[in-house]
């Protein structure tokens, strides 16, 4: 007997709830003295803007120009617009709210008001809406037309085989993005080529970053190993960012200089990190991430990766958090900025809270719905594990197909996915090799190609990895040496499709706000903007996108059932059953009388428990026997529905009691005079039942036709989600069941013995 605290009995469900996951979360209480305040702050300052008559500044919520810090001073010089301010501040908050939800508003209306309006009032705006109004509102402002995803790819030994093999998957499944971290950070130069190779064996155009300390990931771009970066940290408070030893102008410089050298560029903020970093002031942590992205939009940076990111479990701890992180996605593309949604970090261990918090995104679509799906285990995960990791990812294709919605990837065959591993280990293997650099044997290569994660491999000792990566450096490697040493080894169309990427670097179209390149096109919000407003507009799948996102595995359909059933037809030796003529109503007062199905022993010869049929008539059979009853067997073709096979039965039998069993095992027992669904047992859960309790089930007959009222026979579960696994195959069977129904019908009395009955 369980106590609590004070010595009492407890109610045995909170002991149950105390085991599962979601007793691993915490919560905290709201509280903004301590920064814990997710919409509003009592310390949020209300929105306010004065303009001088040349355009600048003088007041911007509720603080003077002479007191700004180095945010208001940077947001009042480059994010305020003086054209559009004053209308803007002017219109009530309410009314702007209703207009992000008003699909007759159109998406460059709604950003250029943004334009002119003040962190408090962009806030106070957001405020208005509830989370169904949010998930509307992104739909309508997100940037580029179709949606992505961006994976990460890293492993627990950052080792470069690995690496190579898991960003080829990663393309494979269609991310548009890659990013890699390390464990060790002198290892980043390794990681980097392995990506970009394993990345060319899957498609070739997909964006990659490494991220590392950012004037050292600047040296890996500007040598061609990487295409975008989005470590760029901005924060909502001065203090946060002089701790980083930052500024906004020091960012801005950054951003530029990437962009300068053909490397696509993002911030990185989100709600919760200034609470993190202990510097949040009492503000609400929405308050914060609206100055963060006002700066970022200042900056002229191409997007922003926000929405919690590191913080976003304890974001998710508050009271509406969830619905906070999405509206702070919102706020950042109703700026205009490219939007990489977060969801790049584990908020709960309830797998509920996971699945609901990717609801929103997947439903609105989003620039890129994760700013790091681990495609990777997680514990392989370098940046902790992802809200979604690759024991998910099945998880996912299915509630892209639930939605029928883009959630930026599509399933892998497993002989496809082996023979795209074993392509981009072998050439990793071959440029490590060219380059001077190392050397992969048989066994390493085989332990990579079919490990699920490092735990599994057998592969570089740390020191080779980190002598690798130095000596990518210190020589000077780019990704010319690449293309040279694939193209030398045999891999023409891989060195192809990494100068693919050094082209496009040289181009510079995938600078563009939301740019991705698909099928070497750059896609994004200036040539594919989003153009919803409202049911029939905006992005639709393909037929044929739809048709591979559906094409998930475990997808059967009648022929897969058939196929299966051809296997389970009765051998020489098992029990007869066939035909031998009309069935007449019997007399024998203890006569209990078996209808079968259609199918039953005919199309269908296995149960869903994996019974054969003949064995289950043959309990049946026995159970009545051994209960003092006389069995017979009838084949009823009008009907295949359970009740009406046991109610026909019911009245041919001369005790009037009779058992009705469809073929996949669904089985009652019937007395003539009741109502067609009000039996007496039933096995509803037919993938439980065994074969003794069908022999029982049968026993209970034959002892009602002695008058007496036996226990009945309950077929238990523990809560096993029966209709998920098993309604698609009792749906295709039940179709073949109907189908050989044939209406008004006379039933068929079925001779039926065992071998050992006919000696």
């Amino acid at each position: 007997m369980e106590e609590n605290s004070t010595g009492k009995r407890r109610w045995h469900r909170f002991e149950e709830w105390d085991a599962r996951p979601l007793r691993l979360d915490s919560f905290a209480d709201e509280n903004p003295e301590d920064g814990f305040a997710v919409f509003h702050s009592p310390y949020d300052p209300s929105p306010s803007l004065r303009l001088a008559p040349d355009g600048s500044v003088l007041e911007m919520d509720g603080r003077l120009a002479a007191d700004f810090d180095i945010l208001d001073a940077f947001i009042a010089h480059h994010h305020i617009d003086p054209a559009v301010a004053a209308e803007a501040m002017a219109m009530d908050s309410a009314q702007v709210a209703r207009m992000l939800v008003d699909i007759n508003v159109p998406r460059a209306r709604l950003e250029h008001l943004a334009r002119g309006m003040t962190p408090a009032k962009l806030t106070d705006v957001l405020g208005h809406l509830n989370a169904l109004e949010t998930t509307f509102a992104y739909s309508k402002m997100r940037q580029r037309h179709s949606p992505g995803n961006q994976a990460h790819v890293t492993n627990a030994k950052d080792d470069p085989l690995q690496l190579a093999a898991d960003a080829a998957i990663a393309v494979a499944l269609d991310f548009d993005e890659i990013e890699t971290t390390m464990r060790v950070a002198g290892n980043a130069w390794a990681n980097a080529l392995a990506c970009t190779v394993g990345a060319a064996a899957g498609r070739g155009s997909t964006l990659f970053q490494c991220s590392i300390e950012e004037a050292e990931e600047l040296k890996i771009g500007l040598a061609g190993l990487a295409t975008y970066a989005e470590t760029v940290s901005v924060y909502g408070t001065e203090r946060s960012f002089v701790d980083g030893d930052d500024t906004p102008w020091s960012k801005a410089f950054l951003t530029a200089a990437y962009a300068s050298r053909g490397i696509k560029a993002r911030c990185t903020s989100g709600a919760s990190s200034e609470l993190l970093m202990g510097f949040h002031e009492k503000r609400s942590v929405l308050y914060l991430e609206a100055r963060c992205l006002c700066l970022q939009r200042a900056m002229g940076v191409q997007g922003t990766q926000n929405g919690g990111i590191d913080g976003a479990p304890l974001t998710a701890s508050m009271p509406a958090g969830v619905h906070e992180l999405l509206a702070e996605n919102l706020l950042a593309v109703w700026l205009g900025l490219e939007c990489a949604s977060g969801n790049d970090t584990r908020i709960s261990e309830s797998e509920i809270r996971v699945g609901a918090k990717i609801t929103p995104y997947l439903l609105a679509g989003s620039d890129l719905i994760t700013s790091g799906f681990g495609s990777i285990k997680a514990y392989d995960n370098s940046f902790n594990p992802s809200l979604f990791n690759s024991e998910e990812l099945e998880d996912y294709l299915v509630l892209q197909r639930d939605f029928q919605v883009d959630g930026g990837l599509v399933p892998i065959m497993e002989d496809d996915a082996l023979q795209l591993r074993r392509q981009a280990v072998d050439a990793l293997s071959d440029v490590l090799e060219e380059l001077g650099l190392a050397q992969a044997d048989q066994a390493m290569k085989e332990s990579v190609v079919h490990a699920s994660g490092s735990n599994e491999t057998e592969t570089f000792s740390p020191a080779t990895t980190l002598a690798i990566s130095s000596s990518i450096a210190a020589r000077g490697l780019t990704a010319l040496d690449i293309v040279r040493a694939l193209a030398k080894r045999g891999h023409e169309r891989l060195a192809e499709n990494v100068l693919v990427m050094l082209r496009q670097r040289v181009s510079g179209d995938y600078l563009q706000t939301s740019a991705v390149i698909r099928d070497g096109k750059v896609v994004s919000a200036v040539n594919e903007p989003n153009d919803y407003t409202g049911p029939g507009t905006g992005y639709r799948m393909s037929p044929e996108k739809w048709n591979r996102i559906k094409s998930i595995r475990g997808t059967i359909n009648r022929e897969h059932v058939l196929k299966a059933e051809g296997r389970h037809e009765a051998p020489t030796g098992t029990p007869t059953l066939y035909g031998i003529g009309r069935a007449e109503n019997g007399r024998d007062p203890h006569e209990v009388v078996i209808g079968i199905s259609p199918a039953f022993g005919e199309r269908l010869h296995q149960t869903t428990a994996g019974h054969a049929v003949t064995d289950v008539l043959d309990a049946l059979y026995s159970g009545i026997l051994s209960g003092g009853g006389l069995p017979r067997v009838v084949r009823i073709m009008h009907t295949a529905d359970t009740s009406f096979l046991g109610l026909t039965a019911a009245r041919l039998s001369g005790s009037g009691y009779g058992i009705g069993i469809q073929a996949k095992g669904t089985a009652i027992i019937h007395q003539r005079d009741r109502l067609p669904h009000l039996n007496l047992e039933l096995f509803s859960n037919a993938p439980l039942v065994t074969i003794e309790h069908y022999r029982r089930m049968g026993q209970n007959a034959a002892r009602m036709t002695w008058g007496e009222v036996p226990e009945p026979v309950i077929v238990t579960n523990d809560g096993q989600a029966l209709s998920a696994r098993f309604h698609t195959k009792v749906a295709l069977l039940y179709a073949i069941e109907t189908e050989m129904t044939v209406p008004g019908a006379e039933p068929v009395d079925q001779y039926f013995a065992t071998p050992e009955r006919n000696a």
